[in-house]
């Protein structure tokens, strides 16, 4: 395993980053229906079978990194501030009382090392707001949003220690993004890159870069993905792999690489997508355990 140093720092001599993730929550069939459920992911890539939930079963919430090597949940179905702290071990917490303003359909990434952020969504209107995460998993109030207000939006981290919320809907599918500075810091718009569309993942690799990926927008369901530089830029579209599908989430694992999991495709699924240290995804991986859409996930350890 490589060093961890802090997030998703790297040396001179290797990346580092976490080495397992977590799939948690979301919406499954009924009579399932919301669930609190988890689903660990291996330093090989490999998902496990359903771990029981603690915490308050809903969807559409997000979750990040954040002390280096833990992880939280947060916010979600029905406007909920409520937050679920997760161990370096991968083991979920029950409820924290929320702070700050209640909402779904959001996005959430570590940023500077060892924070977090929280922003966007919608409560029930779409919002630019944000909340830092300290390295202590301590959840900040609301800081006044910036950029187009927009939900089922999508982030990750890029450049060692900076973030990126992307893409998203303010009634418009969009492509724009808002970088995150290195002190939490949310930049205004940049023009958007690619194709518009919403309820899309994204996740790192590489050590430095990351990748939004899957999505929909008024022609259908998504197989396509959209790196980011080292710099913060993103690319054009590259053509999918894998089958379309929405209300998709992702991490990383094993230090360097990511992994896309769960979402919408005529039905809640359980596929997942193997995303390699140079960016590039693989194929459709059968997942063992509860299809479902909308979840969270994140790394640990």
């Amino acid at each position: 395993m490589f060093p961890i140093l802090s997030g998703n720092v790297a040396s001179a001599t290797a990346v580092s980053g976490n080495s397992e993730g977590l799939f948690g929550f979301g919406y499954a069939t009924l009579p399932t229906g919301y669930t609190a459920m988890t689903n660990k992911v291996s330093d090989a890539g490999v998902v496990s079978s359903d771990i029981a939930g603690v915490g308050t079963a809903r969807n559409n919430l997000a979750a990040c990194e954040y002390g280096g090597d833990k992880a939280i949940f947060g916010y979600g179905y029905n406007y909920v501030s409520i937050s679920n702290k997760v161990s370096n071990a991968g083991v979920v917490s029950d409820d924290t009382a929320g702070v700050g303003l209640g909402r779904q359909h959001l996005a959430a990434c570590s940023y500077g090392g060892d924070k977090g952020i929280f922003g966007f969504g919608n409560p029930p209107q779409w919002t630019a707001v944000t909340n830092l995460v300290s390295n202590t998993g301590v959840i900040a109030d609301d800081t006044a949003g910036v950029g187009t207000a927009r939900r089922y939006i999508a982030a990750c981290e890029y450049g060692d220690d900076k973030a990126i919320f992307g893409f998203g809907n303010d009634t418009n599918y969009l492509a724009v993004t808002n970088l995150v500075s290195n002190a939490g810091v949310v930049a205004d718009d940049t023009a958007g890159v690619g194709t518009t569309r919403d309820a899309l993942g994204a996740c790192d690799y590489g050590g430095d870069k990351g990748i939004f990926a899957y999505g929909v927008n008024a022609g259908g369901l998504l197989s396509m993905s959209n790196k980011v530089s080292n710099a913060g830029v993103v690319a054009d579209d590259v053509t999918g792999v894998g089958s379309g599908r929405s209300y998709i989430v992702a991490t990383q694992y094993d230090g360097d690489k990511g992994i896309f999991g769960y979402g919408y495709k005529a039905g809640h699924v359980g596929m997942t997508n193997l995303v390699s240290d140079t960016g590039v995804i693989a194929d459709d991986v059968s997942v063992v355990g509860t299809g479902r859409s909308g979840p969270a996930a994140c790394s640990f350890n």
